[in-house]
């Protein structure tokens, strides 16, 4: 457990969340949601463990959460509407699903759809991590087999995960409800699953 300063992140302690992340580590660090898992993009292992804990089939859409839109174009396919309204949105607690592009690897894609979630978070650690690391995180919510919330409190996820994970970034108590998401394949913005973001006047 990493005691992480929600407002005014140490720099310090954020670079040890990054070097764990660059070592391969897996790592429970919060958002403006919920808490979630994060592991480097690409590190298959790590990625394998969070199917293992959450218990996931191979259609998971996993979310590449970015510091800001402009990583965008290297992951996924969008049009200038989609992508006016993911300014508009972002940061914030949102997950927009697009066409991933061939810079991602496919196990990161859903396999029938070849989607990618992409998020910008508005949270300071979170923040903190992405611009320490200089590149996406690979992340999935943390929300445990049979639970119907996502994990809220540090100290909970300790008790019930730190043989599982190898850094809990404690950056306080977060939210409980997960992000919302939108689809924006097509001109028309699909709300996929309501959540923490505001939908009124997005369809």
């Amino acid at each position: 457990m990493l005691y992480i300063h929600p407002d005014n992140p140490q720099p310090r302690l954020i670079k040890q969340v990054v070097e764990t992340i660059r070592d391969g580590g897996l790592i429970a660090y919060p958002t403006d949601s919920c808490y979630a898992l994060g592991c480097q993009v690409g590190n298959k292992q790590a990625m394998e463990r969070i199917y293992r804990l959450r218990e996931l089939d191979k259609t998971h859409n996993f979310t590449l959460v970015c510091r800001d839109l402009s990583e965008l174009a290297n992951y996924a396919k969008v049009g200038n509407k989609a992508f006016r309204l993911m300014k508009s949105l972002t940061p914030g607690a949102y997950t927009f699903i697009l066409k991933a592009t061939h810079e991602v690897p496919r196990r990161l894609q859903n396999p029938k759809r070849k989607t990618i979630g992409l998020r910008v978070p508005d949270n300071n650690v979170a923040q903190a991590i992405l611009t320490e690391l200089g590149e996406p995180l690979m992340s999935s919510t943390l929300i445990l087999p049979d639970a119907d919330y996502p994990e809220t409190d540090p100290e909970d996820i300790e008790m019930k995960l730190e043989k599982h994970v190898d850094l809990i970034v404690n950056g306080g108590i977060c939210g409980f409800d997960a992000t919302t998401v939108i689809d924006l394949q097509n001109d028309v913005p699909e709300i996929v699953r309501e959540g923490k973001g505001e939908i009124d006047g997005l369809v």
